[in-house]
């Protein structure tokens, strides 16, 4: 009997500890779900912690492959500066350009950044961050070639162009041009070299870039830039993401951040850029 008592005793000062220690413990386990789902919500979401970002890493010095695999370029150094000040990771996926629009619009990737001209037309299908470079096309022609130094010039003749891009467009526009699409810009510049066409349309910076570090000095740029073009970072309509986007960019465009990356890859000091492009105003 006595035994029963003491037995009774302790139990009765044992459970109110065991209930205490589970009510700790299921208050916690709530702490920590709320907290899963708060932070580690689908990278759709607008509170992503992963962004995942399509490229096509074939137009240094924008995008390309280092030797070792990763990724590097103008564009790669500035989307995680952009992920950095706005609190997300970003994880890139390649893909070809013109198969990028799809993908956003199919929601398997949340953003991209790969030298995307804004222009009303992508525009109807995307949305884009502000411009976060300024860009425009220029004529590529053999060293040697004194007959081509505008568009106009450039009617009856074989043009090579990288397949998607606003130079394919303003090529198809030329009356009688004979267009050749590439996959990327340095393919369409070696059929150049190789004396397949007579010019490459194609983003001023990757040009010049190209013909400076491969090997492609037969080549040169002709007159003035044809236009002015500024990049964005498309995402699909009405992303919750446009907002973290852009709000990462204002940073990196103010700290100065954005101008180190700059000179990193040209050389020099970035030029100013519009709030709005002004492809899309008006």
């Amino acid at each position: 009997m006595l035994n029963l008592l003491k037995r009774s005793t302790l139990l009765r000062r044992l459970i109110p500890g065991l209930l205490s220690f589970a009510l700790v413990v299921t208050m916690a386990a709530c702490n920590n779900n709320q907290e899963a789902a708060e932070g580690g919500a689908s990278s759709s979401g607008g509170d992503a912690a992963v962004l995942k970002v399509a490229t096509e890493p074939a137009f240094a010095p924008f995008e390309a492959q280092a030797s070792d695999g990763t990724l590097e370029g103008f564009d790669i150094d500035l989307m995680r500066a952009i992920g950095e000040a706005a609190g997300f990771t970003v994880e890139f996926s390649s893909l070809p350009f013109d198969g990028i629009i799809p993908a956003l619009q199919g929601g398997t990737v949340d953003a991209a950044i790969s030298s995307m001209t804004i222009t009303p037309e992508r525009a109807k299908t995307v949305d884009f961050s502000r411009p976060y470079f300024k860009a425009g096309l220029a004529i590529a022609v053999q060293a040697n070639n004194n007959d081509v130094t505008s568009l106009e010039s450039l009617e009856g003749k074989r043009i090579a162009v990288q397949i998607g891009t606003t130079g394919a467009n303003t090529a198809n526009q030329i009356p009688g041009s004979q267009v050749r699409t590439f996959d990327s810009a340095p393919l369409a510049l070696q059929e150049l070299a190789n004396g397949n066409v007579d010019a490459v349309i194609n983003d001023a910076p990757v040009t010049l870039y190209a013909i400076k570090s491969g090997n492609l000095n037969s080549l040169k740029v002709v007159g003035q830039l044809l236009t002015e073009e500024y990049y964005g970072i498309p995402m699909p309509k009405n992303s919750p993401n446009l907002e973290r986007i852009n709000q990462g960019l204002n940073t990196v465009l103010t700290n100065g951040k954005y101008a180190e990356i700059y000179k990193k890859w040209f050389g020099t000091e970035p030029p100013e850029l519009p709030e709005t492009a002004p492809a899309l105003q008006g």
